[in-house]
């Protein structure tokens, strides 16, 4: 299994870890709850060394982004960051991805890790372009929270603004961030070789940041309604039954395009929902669940320590009957559900 380059450093605070996509990764530090709520309230710091990124470069990098993705990444300037997904020719998303533009034809490519082999070989292909894997020898750490603007800027000396990306140097060497996360809150992703990650994290942590496990970073995206591949978004679902349709552009051609066309037009076989329960179990992947003629699963839930209660999402054959209960079964018992408008949790 491999390792983030960080294995001692989060050994020595205390690091529970688990497997993460093939990866041996911090689980949680004090605890998912205190974790979770260090990110809404302060600023905490995540190693996502076991994201997928590879760069990819040469005359044709713009044109094999446009044709690969499914959002236009021709709207974006450089020193932007975009959202999109990789689709199959039936509409499906075979990953969601964050792109961090450079240069005119100078891009991170930054997919799912369980996702990285399968899309930088899809790009591998494409004419004019290098595609050049680069997880193996940098770090990234995500830093999130109300407070991450100062504690950023104190410990790298700048704060990229929201989806802006920035080059810059950091302990003599290069360093690449970009104001993106996964937790509905302001912050950055920041990438430096392996060799300057432990003082990275050093830096942050002195500067304010509570180390934070990716178990608290599952709980604060289903706070936002954020997807997780796998579980929310495979290769069977389209971003229009996601109910991510703004991350479609449809005034260019990509793979997957004439099937969203379809679906635009004559509507998608299933829609998410999303809602919450009474009390503070949580649902959990896999749950039934049902509404009026509709039967479904529940994708991905979990407790919410800022609401107090179980949150979930799930999906439902269409049409969902907007009047009937939503209900859930749990062991074998059915219980009612509110339904909920995404994001559960506003920031």
């Amino acid at each position: 299994m491999a390792e983030t380059p960080l294995r001692a450093t989060h050994e020595a605070l205390g690091a529970r870890f688990t497997d993460f996509g093939g990866w041996d990764m911090p689980l949680q530090y004090e605890g998912v709850v205190a974790e979770h709520m260090a990110v809404r309230e302060a600023v905490g710091v995540f190693d996502v060394s076991h994201l997928g990124r590879f760069r990819l470069r040469g005359d044709g990098a713009t044109d094999a982004v446009r044709a690969e993705l499914c959002n236009d990444i021709a709207k974006v300037g450089p020193g932007r960051a975009q959202y999109t997904m990789a689709l199959n020719e039936g509409g499906g998303v075979v990953d969601d991805i964050i792109v961090w533009r450079l240069d005119e034809n100078d891009y991170w490519v930054m997919p799912n890790g369980v996702n990285f082999d399968d899309l930088l070989a899809r790009f591998q292909q494409a004419p004019a372009t290098e595609a050049t894997p680069i997880r193996g020898e940098t770090t990234l750490l995500a830093v999130q929270g109300p407070g991450s603007r100062d504690v950023i800027k104190s410990a790298i000396g700048l704060a990229p603004g929201r989806f802006r990306v920035v080059q810059g140097e950091f302990a003599g060497g290069p360093m690449w961030t970009a104001g993106t996360g996964y937790t509905g809150e302001p912050g950055a992703e920041i990438a430096v070789p392996n060799e300057n990650g432990p003082e990275l994290l050093a830096a942050l942590l002195d500067a304010g940041a509570v180390p934070c496990g990716l178990g608290a970073r599952d709980t604060l995206r289903l706070e936002m309604g954020y997807p997780l591949w796998g579980q929310d978004l495979d290769e069977q679902t389209s971003p229009l039954a996601a109910g991510l349709g703004w991350v479609v552009a449809w005034d260019h051609d990509f793979v997957g395009r004439g099937a969203l066309l379809l679906q635009r037009d004559q509507g998608v076989a299933k829609t998410l929902v999303a809602f919450r329960t009474h009390d503070r179990r949580p649902p959990r992947h896999g749950y039934a669940l049902r509404c009026g003629e509709s039967a479904g699963t529940v994708t991905s839930g979990n407790f919410s320590p800022v609401l107090g209660v179980g949150i979930g999402m799930g999906y439902l054959p269409t049409p969902v009957d907007d009047v009937a209960p939503l209900e859930m079964e749990v062991r074998g018992k059915w219980q009612h559900v509110d339904r909920s408008e995404l994001p559960f949790v506003q920031t």
